[in-house]
């Protein structure tokens, strides 16, 4: 059976001002979605909020794992579940090694037979790292501190490899790139999903990336809610024609 996250008219709100009016998503493992939409739409607001932040206040819907409420749930028990954000800005979090950190997470996702010593979860990392083009070094490195934009990105997409989930969100990754990260960034990507069927919901400003993770299905984010989805080719679109067509009032579904 396929994990399945599902959003169910999704309304929220932050310090009284509302925010998300109305998602309705669902997104399978081995499914790439594409989340598109202009500055201040809520895109980032949905990541967060399904991934449990608690500064945000949800007035109405559900967000099912499998069937299930998963909003009683805190951010580590969802991400227990199956579920991963790749921030748009990674925080820095010195004093800790890269591997320190994602051995700590890696086995307090599993159970005790399937945890890892430190010399296989040296091997299992490093082997991760060589796929991603990240230097061995930088697996002692304290997370994120020093590093580039582009090396935070990849540092990303290696947590991602490591802890495995069943769907991720990957929050504005292309943000910041140029041309070689961002192509290294999405053939990371790529591969997860070809080796462990994950499910993605990327969410981008931009096409560009999408020329090289290829989405099943994107969607306009428009003014907290989807306001049109689409193949592949409605990206294409919006590359022409900009975000101004959608108005905030109107729902357009295909």
């Amino acid at each position: 059976m396929k994990n399945e996250l599902t959003i169910k008219n999704l309304h929220a709100s932050v310090g009284g001002k509302k925010i998300l009016k109305g998602v309705n998503l669902t997104v399978k493992q081995g499914e790439i979605h594409a989340l598109m939409g202009p500055n201040g739409s809520g895109k980032s607001t949905l990541s967060r909020i399904i991934m449990g932040d608690p500064h945000f206040t949800i007035d109405e819907g559900d967000i099912l794992f499998n069937g299930e409420s998963i909003l009683p749930l805190s951010a580590d028990e969802r991400c227990r579940k199956g579920l991963f954000l790749s921030f748009q800005y990674p925080m820095e979090i010195p004093g800790v090694t890269l591997t320190n950190f994602l051995r700590t997470a890696y086995n307090s996702a599993r159970l005790k037979e399937q945890q890892l010593s430190v010399f296989k979860f040296h091997s299992f990392l490093k082997k991760k790292m060589e796929e991603l083009k990240m230097p061995p070094e930088f697996s002692e490195r304290f997370v994120n501190d020093g590093f580039s934009g582009g090396e935070k990105k990849r540092c990303e997409i290696v947590q991602m490899a490591v802890l495995q989930p069943s769907i991720a969100i990957m929050d504005e990754t292309d943000s910041g790139l140029d041309v070689d990260a961002l192509r290294i960034v999405s053939d990371g990507a790529n591969k997860l999903v070809a080796e462990s069927g994950m499910g993605v919901l990327l969410i981008t400003h931009y096409q560009r990336i999408l020329r090289y993770v290829k989405p099943h299905f994107v969607h306009v984010f428009i003014d907290g809610k989807i306001a049109k989805s689409g193949g592949a080719g409605l990206a294409e679109q919006l590359e022409a024609t900009g975000y101004a067509q959608y108005s905030p009032t109107e729902l357009k579904v295909v």
